[in-house]
């Protein structure tokens, strides 16, 4: 790849890759996959349905560069999160709801793995809980808390004011909370 594209900035990028440059196109899918993945991951807790999103929104990005515009745009990363969220959302409509096992325990273990196995049951447990909050739930708590965006960024993205952002969380937390209050003996994870 031309060490010429790596120093640009992503509006830069942009306007080579409308010109056609696959270098420019190269450096900004190898700047940002991981990133897009892992808010892809977080929606459709699958790894390759994320990797199939994050690849269709950069093919996407390719076929037609002039739909993000800096002039009149937020960041090129706060209009591909949107790109790849809602590829995500259109993904987990076509999908049959995932149910949680009624029982929980893993068959077979060896002593010494209980705590590994525990965090682990807990981690699938938070994982299926996350999975049943409704989507913009979903959403707030992964673009802050996994992405680690501040609550400004996070509203960009999903296009509402930080405050209904701020009402999300909290009723998402609100919601996880009383689920593993309800599941898991002593409450929390």
């Amino acid at each position: 790849m031309d060490k010429g594209f790596s120093h640009l900035d992503d509006a830069s990028l942009i306007q080579n890759i409308q010109q056609g440059s696959h270098e420019a196109f190269a450096t900004i899918v190898n700047r940002h996959t991981n990133r897009f993945y892992r808010i892809a991951y977080r929606l459709v807790f699958n790894k390759d349905e994320a990797e199939d999103m994050v690849q269709e929104a950069f093919l996407r990005l390719w076929e037609r560069p002039q739909l993000w515009n800096p002039s009149r745009q937020a960041k090129f990363t706060t209009w591909f999160y949107k790109v790849v969220i809602s590829l995500c959302l259109d993904l987990n409509k076509k999908k049959r709801p995932v149910h949680l096992p009624e029982d929980m325990e893993l068959l077979d273990r060896h002593p010494g793995q209980d705590v590994l196995l525990g965090i682990h049951q807990e981690q699938a447990l938070l994982e299926g809980f996350i999975k049943q909050l409704p989507a913009r739930q979903q959403l707030a708590l992964n673009l802050t808390f996994y992405e680690g965006l501040s609550n400004q960024e996070a509203a960009d993205i999903i296009g509402i004011k930080v405050k209904a952002l701020q009402s999300l969380i909290m009723r998402a937390k609100t919601t996880l909370k009383e689920k593993v209050r309800r599941y898991l003996p002593g409450g929390s994870i």
